[in-house]
Formats: C-alpha cells, sequence, structure tokens
C-alpha cells in the first residue's frame, strides 16, 4: 500500500469511527441547509445610466441627435458619449462590491458595437466570473421594430436582435428583452408584433435563450394588447418582462400599475422592479412596493427581480440602496408569512 493510499485509508477510518462514536447525536453537527430565497434580487445597468454616460457632458452632447445618430455613434465612437466614471466592462464587479448584489441586467446600449466581439463579451464574462456575478439578461434597444409594418424593415429589425442572442448565450444569460413596437390598428399591431417576435424566438431557441418582452411605451403598455401577442405567438421561448413603473400608453391614458402587473405576470420570466422616487421613511411613493411584490409572489414567480431606479431626486447610488433595501424587507417580511400592506 501506497504512502497516499495509506493517508487516505486512515483518513476514511478516522471519519468512520467518528460517526460510530456519535451515533444518533451526529445530525447535530450537520450543517443546516440555507432556504432559497422567495426570489433572486438582481441590477438592472440601466440604474447607472448617468454614472455610465456621464450626466453633464452627454446630456450636453446627446443634444441634437437623432436616435439613429446615438446608435451609430455608440457602435463607432462609444468614448464620445460614454463618458462616465463607470467603464461598462467593470458593471459586474461595481454591482458586487459597491451594492452586494449577485446578478446583473445589461443593457445594450452600452455595448453596441461588441455584440460579436466574442474577446470582448469572454473577458466580460470573466470579470463577472471573478465578481461572483451572475449574468442574468441583456436589455435590447436601438435595433429596429419587431412589429414593423413594412415585412422588409420587420426582418432586418428580427435579424439585428440575433447578435444579442449570441452575446446572450456567450455570456451564460438566460434571456435578452426586447421591445414590440408596431404601427396600425390595434389587431394589426398584435399580428405583426407576434409574427416578428415568433420569428426571433425560432431563432433565439438554437441557443437555449428566452425572448422577453417589457411593456415600454405605446401599445405594449396597455397589458391586454401585449397578453393578446403572447396569445397569438404561443411560442415556448416567448414570455414578459413585467416592468412596474411603464403603463404609460399615450399622454392621456395610463394602465393601472397593479392590475397591469397582475395581467403580465403569467407569462413572466424576469421582473423589472422600477424605482422613482421614495419619502422620508425610505418607502417607495410613486407606488406601492409592497402590493406590487405580493402580486408577483403569489403569480407564482420565483426566478431574479431586477432593480432600475429611474429617480432624478437621489443620487443613482442613493435609489438603489434604497431599493436593495426595500426589496430584502419584502423578501424577508413574504418569507416568514407576514402580511403586507395592500
Amino acid at each position: 500500500m501506497s504512502y497516499q493510499s495509506r493517508r487516505e485509508f486512515i483518513k476514511h477510518l478516522a471519519f468512520a469511527s467518528a460517526a460510530v462514536s456519535l451515533g444518533g447525536c451526529h445530525s447535530v453537527f450537520q450543517p443546516t441547509p440555507t432556504p432559497k430565497p422567495l426570489f433572486d434580487i438582481s441590477l438592472a445597468q440601466w440604474s447607472l445610466h448617468r454614472t455610465l454616460f456621464g450626466a453633464k457632458t452627454s446630456a450636453e452632447r446627446l443634444r441634437g441627435l437623432s436616435g439613429p445618430q446615438v446608435a451609430d455613434t455608440l457602435r463607432n465612437n462609444p468614448k464620445y458619449l460614454l463618458r462616465g466614471s463607470l467603464d461598462p466592462m467593470d458593471f459586474p464587479a461595481y454591482a458586487k462590491s459597491q451594492f452586494g448584489i449577485s446578478a446583473v441586467e445589461y443593457v445594450n446600449t452600452f455595448y453596441l458595437g461588441k455584440a460579436r466581439d466574442t474577446k470582448y463579451l469572454s473577458e466580460l464574462k470573466l470579470r463577472a466570473y471573478d465578481a461572483g456575478v451572475k449574468n442574468v439578461l441583456i436589455m435590447c434597444d436601438l435595433e429596429g421594430d419587431l412589429g414593423h409594418p413594412d415585412k422588409k424593415e420587420r426582418i432586418t429589425a428580427v435579424k439585428n436582435h440575433y447578435q444579442w442572442v449570441e452575446a446572450a448565450a456567450l455570456l451564460g444569460c438566460h434571456a435578452i428583452r426586447v421591445n414590440a413596437k408596431s404601427a396600425g390598428t390595434w389587431q394589426e399591431q398584435v399580428d405583426l408584433a407576434a409574427e416578428g417576435l415568433s420569428q426571433l424566438a425560432d431563432y433565439a431557441a438554437r441557443y437555449d435563450i428566452n425572448v422577453l418582452v417589457e411593456n415600454h411605451g405605446g401599445l405594449s403598455s396597455n397589458p391586454k394588447w401585449l397578453t393578446s401577442v403572447m396569445k397569438t405567438a404561443n411560442h415556448k421561448r416567448l414570455g414578459t418582462l413585467p416592468d412596474f413603473g411603464n403603463f404609460r400608453i399615450s399622454e392621456s391614458e395610463h394602465y393601472d400599475y397593479y392590475q397591469g402587473v397582475k395581467e403580465l405576470m403569467p407569462y413572466a420570466r424576469a421582473v423589472s422592479a422600477k424605482s422613482i422616487d421614495f419619502n422620508a421613511k425610505g418607502e417607495h411613493s410613486t407606488f406601492d412596493y409592497d402590493r406590487m411584490m405580493r402580486i408577483v409572489i403569489e403569480s407564482g414567480y420565483r426566478g431574479f427581480v431586477g432593480i432600475e431606479y429611474e429617480g432624478e431626486h437621489l443620487s443613482e447610488q442613493q435609489g438603489i440602496e434604497y431599493t436593495l433595501a426595500q426589496l430584502q424587507h419584502i423578501r424577508e417580511q413574504l418569507s416568514q408569512g407576514s402580511t403586507l400592506s395592500i
């Protein structure tokens, strides 16, 4: 018997002897398994958009630029607009070191020229891994209208999103978030959006990626319309990403926050905990967070809830911290079976 074998034999013998001598008491020394949290908390990158862009400088440079011009600049000369103190590459480590958050949701706006740069994305993935951070999803904008009434434009928009499906897969995300913008009558927009989204979902299925639609303005902020799109498309890779605060359909029409979230939750595979204003007690005041989270949990959802602070009265740092504290408190109360205000 070799020395290594003897050493292993003696070690196993010692463990066996200890188990026998302890008898029924050995369970006292077994670690108590940590219960899985009711939901996990992630940080949406847009919560730090001023820190990434550099509020004053970028506001001045954005003035006068059209949407396509902004997109072209971000693709070809990102440093012209991304002049903040935070490098997009450092976002995962920043989320962990500053807030103790171990999951992130990227926004493609900050990586428009990097979607197929596998070297860059591999480094971003490594940075997240080193920080102990999980990559959850990529929010995608500026790539065209998936429900465009012109078939050629619609197909172009679908294909523009392919690169983000591939990037999400490389990063280890489970989904991309997209928009369902269209034009025409109610039913025309349902059919057009369902067609474009289904085509994208077919492609995403090859990479084991989900395509999630956020209520993000226009008819997409009307849950009855968006759920009609989900039913029409009827695709296993297609779902929703309910945003607590995006229910403004038009200048004169606003859907009820709570009813909206309730209607979107059956299709949800991610949730955006939008936060805007807080009162002196540190409680969210634009809408009732406790009530929102009860709706989320009662739907059966147990996935990631992403912090997306968009307020103006607090700094981004404070807004994220306030939102995190409220979500943690709600999670603790709900886990204990306490009744929250509704």
